[in-house]
C-alpha cells in the first residue's frame, strides 16, 4: 500500500499492489475472416503510441498473409516485444485509434471492469517504470528478442488506485496532452510563417521589388555588393578585458550565444588576446560547414558583447545599412548559399577558403530606405521573439509532465 507525492484535489486513500494479470487478460481475436486489410496494420512508437503503419510509415510491412494478424479495438493495451534504447524490453501502449490489426509477434490485452486503459498507458509511459516492471520477467534471446509470453507479461505487479481516480489522472494527462499539441501547433505554424516571409518579402531571383511589402515604401530594390554594405572589424581583445568565460559561438539555431551556455564548456585557447571583438549588433562569419548551410553561418549578435575565434570574420555596418537586415537576409539556407557558393574554395578537411574581404565581394538586393531595411528586421525580430516564446511555453509543459509522470504514480 502506497500513496503518490502529488495527488488531484478529491482523492485519498492508499493505493493497491495489483498483479496485472487483475488488471489485464489476453485477447486472441484474430483477422481470420480478413475483416481487415494492408491498409489496417498497425504498430507502435514511444513517441506516438499506437499508429497506422501506412499513414505513419509510408507503407505496410506485413507479410502476404494476414490472417493470424491479431485485431487492436480501441481501449486495448499493445505490448511489442521490439525494444528501444531507452526501453529495451518493448513498449506498452493503449489504442486510441481506430480498430486494426497487429503482428502475431505483438500482445494484445483487454481491461478489466476496474480499470482504465489510459491509466495503464501513463503509468508505463516513463522509461524507468517500463523497465522495472519487464526486467524480473524476460529472458533477451538470440539477436536481441525479447524472451517473453503474452502470459509471463502480466505476472508482475503495478501499484493502482481506484479506478475514478485512475479516470481523473487520464484526464489530466490528456488535457496536457492537449496543450502541449496545441503550442506544438502554433510554433509550426509561425515557423512556416515566417518561412514564408522570408521568401515574400525580399525580391525573387530577377525581380527587384519584393511581392510583400509594407505600406509607405515603394521603389526598387538597390543590387549592391556587400563591401557597400559591411566593413571588417579589426578590434581585438588586445588588452584581455575579455576572458575565456565571454567567448562566443555561433549556432543556426540560437544564433551568437556565450560558448559555456552553448556549449557546456569553453574550448578557447591558453590566450584570448587575439580574439576579435564582437559587439551588440555586429555581424559575425563562421566558416564551419552545417548540412544544410555549408559554407557557414552570417548572424548578428544581438545578445551582450564577448569575443570570438580568428577563424571568425566580424563586420559593422556602413552608413545606411541595418546589420538587422542583413542578418534576415542571410536567414535562409538557399539564400545564404547562392550568395558564398561562387566566392567559397572548400580545401582539405572540408575548410572554408574565404577571407575575411572576399566574403564581401558578392551582391545582395537591399532597399535603398534604411527605414526599409530596418522595419523588416523589426518583424521578424518580433516573430523570432514569439516563436522563441512559444517554444519556452513548450519546454516547460514538457517538464510539467515529466514530472508529474513522475510524481502522480507510486
Amino acid at each position: 500500500m502506497a500513496k503518490p507525492e502529488i495527488r488531484l484535489r478529491g482523492f485519498e486513500g492508499e493505493w493497491k499492489n495489483t498483479p496485472l494479470y487483475e488488471c489485464l487478460t489476453i485477447s486472441n481475436e484474430r483477422n481470420s475472416s480478413n475483416e481487415f486489410k494492408k491498409e489496417n496494420v498497425l504498430s507502435v512508437s514511444d513517441d506516438f503510441g499506437i499508429i497506422n503503419q501506412i499513414k505513419h510509415l509510408g507503407r505496410s510491412y506485413a507479410g502476404k498473409d494476414i490472417s493470424n494478424y491479431k485485431i487492436v479495438r480501441p481501449s486495448q493495451i499493445v505490448y511489442t516485444k521490439s525494444p528501444l534504447r531507452a526501453k529495451p524490453y518493448g513498449i506498452i501502449k493503449n489504442n486510441v485509434i481506430e480498430t486494426g490489426i497487429v503482428s502475431v509477434l505483438y500482445a494484445v490485452y483487454n481491461v478489466t471492469k476496474e480499470v482504465c486503459s489510459e491509466f495503464v498507458n501513463w503509468y508505463f509511459t516513463p522509461s524507468y517504470r517500463t523497465n522495472n516492471y519487464l526486467l524480473p520477467l524476460i529472458n533477451k534471446g538470440a539477436k536481441n528478442t525479447i524472451n517473453v509470453t503474452d502470459e509471463m507479461a502480466l505476472q508482475g505487479s503495478i501499484i493502482i488506485p481506484k479506478k475514478e481516480e485512475q479516470l481523473a489522472i487520464a484526464d489530466f494527462f490528456k488535457s496536457l496532452d492537449s496543450m502541449i499539441q496545441g503550442v506544438t501547433k502554433k510554433i509550426a505554424s509561425l515557423k512556416q510563417m515566417k518561412q514564408a516571409c522570408l521568401v515574400s518579402m525580399f525580391p525573387q531571383e530577377g525581380e527587384t521589388t519584393p511581392r510583400v511589402r509594407f505600406k509607405g515604401f515603394k521603389g526598387e530594390w538597390e543590387k549592391k555588393i556587400l563591401n557597400d554594405c559591411l566593413d571588417i572589424s579589426h578590434e581585438k581583445n588586445l588588452d584581455n578585458r575579455y576572458g575565456k568565460n565571454d567567448v562566443l559561438s555561433v549556432s543556426d539555431d540560437c544564433g551568437v550565444m556565450n560558448q559555456i551556455e552553448l556549449l557546456g564548456r569553453s574550448y578557447a585557447g591558453k590566450s584570448v588576446s587575439n580574439y576579435g571583438v564582437l559587439n551588440n549588433g555586429e555581424i559575425v562569419y563562421t566558416k564551419s560547414p552545417l548540412k544544410s548551410k555549408p559554407y557557414g553561418i552570417v548572424k548578428m549578435n544581438t545578445g551582450k558583447t564577448g569575443i570570438v575565434s580568428v577563424l571568425y570574420a566580424i563586420y559593422v555596418a556602413k552608413e545606411n545599412t541595418s546589420t538587422g537586415f542583413i542578418h534576415y537576409y542571410f536567414d535562409p539556407a538557399w539564400r545564404l548559399n547562392a550568395y558564398l557558393l561562387p566566392l567559397v574554395n572548400k580545401g582539405a578537411k572540408n575548410t572554408m577558403n574565404i577571407s575575411d574581404e572576399m566574403a564581401l565581394t558578392g551582391y545582395i538586393m537591399i532597399p535603398k530606405d534604411i527605414r526599409e531595411q530596418q522595419k523588416i528586421a523589426t518583424y521578424f525580430t518580433s516573430l523570432d521573439k514569439q516563436i522563441s516564446l512559444q517554444e519556452a511555453r513548450l519546454e516547460k509543459l514538457k517538464q510539467i509532465k515529466s514530472a508529474c509522470l513522475d510524481k502522480m504514480f507510486v
